[in-house]
């Protein structure tokens, strides 16, 4: 925990153990370290120089612990300090970066990322750099949303929605995600802030390999393709049930939305953990209140009445 102000695991431990203690010999500090004497001597040295421990007065080769408050104090304002200037240079990096990429040279539009590794670190720098909005076209694997107040956009194809435990997966993603289902997505695809964006390569079996492209006319061409398949797809409204009284609760809409996005009546049923009477039971009461007499009059009725929303 300490080794944000600069202590290694054993300088921290030492330190614990004087705390405790109050002060110790260096062998019994050794001993219950479990360091050779001149490893647990050249630790203290080091404690020594921050200032966190120091040699008793009173009793050659022992040390005492400092106090933290007062010895952890400046550590911790110098590293505050540090913080900060790392923070404005950051700042100015990022000015500079965008000063020159607003005329980018064209060898510097696409960046090609190879490796398993090095994709999802640069992936992760991605969503944890967007400040606005993530737009993603999913097929297969994970969906990549930036875990925090980020809106996030996803599409993924009607078949995801079959896999074991993937309407639940989805569910968790959170409310700021918002979902659709396009019976095919034309290719895998993760935007940031509408630049920059990436386009993973090769299959599921194959090295990893993405392009990251900046702001160019090729990442307008991949925005549009995002949006484009976006307004087609048809939304997922998932855990979420309607605040007007009488209207479907939260599991009649996650029906509902399944059955609108392609799944039969067995598949919801298994998605949602319920028995296929009482999907086609809640549908039933779902049709009645909305007077129709078909599934496809029932569709109609949600889009009209914003039971399921294109939003």
């Amino acid at each position: 925990m300490l080794a944000a102000i600069g202590l290694d695991e054993r300088q921290e431990s030492a330190y614990r153990a004087l705390v405790g203690l109050g002060a110790a010999e260096v062998a019994d500090l050794a001993h219950r370290l479990g360091l050779p004497e001149p490893e647990t001597e050249r630790v203290l040295r080091r404690l020594e120089s921050q200032g966190l421990a120091a040699r008793s007065s009173a009793r050659t080769g022992r040390w005492v612990a400092a106090p933290p408050a007062v010895a952890l104090g400046p550590l911790l304002t110098r590293q505050r300090q540090g913080l900060e200037q790392a923070e404005l240079a950051a700042i100015r990096l990022a000015e500079e970066y965008r000063a020159e990429a607003a005329e980018p040279a064209v060898p510097d539009l696409v960046e090609v990322v190879s490796g398993a590794s090095a994709v999802d670190h640069r992936l992760s720098q991605l969503l944890l750099g967007a400040r606005d909005e993530v737009c993603a076209l999913v097929v297969g694997g994970a969906v990549p949303v930036t875990g925090g107040a980020v809106a996030c956009r996803v599409v993924v194809e009607r078949e995801a929605l079959s896999l074991p435990g993937g309407v639940g997966e989805l569910s968790a993603l959170g409310p700021g995600v918002r979902v659709r289902v396009a019976d095919r997505v034309p290719a895998r695809l993760v935007v940031a802030d509408r630049s920059p964006a990436m386009v993973p390569l090769t299959g599921p079996d194959a090295e990893p390999v993405a392009l990251v492209v900046h702001a160019s006319g090729l990442l307008e061409s991949l925005t549009a393709l995002f949006e484009a398949v976006w307004r087609e797809a048809v939304p997922l409204c998932l855990g979420a049930g309607d605040d007007d009284a009488g209207g479907p609760d939260a599991t009649d809409l996650e029906i509902l939305s399944l059955l609108l996005a392609g799944l039969t009546d067995a598949s919801v049923a298994k998605q949602l953990d319920l028995g296929l009477r009482t999907v086609q039971r809640r549908v039933r009461g779902l049709m009645e209140r909305a007077g129709v007499t078909t599934r496809l009059q029932l569709g109609w009725h949600a889009r009209e009445r914003g039971w399921v929303t294109r939003a």
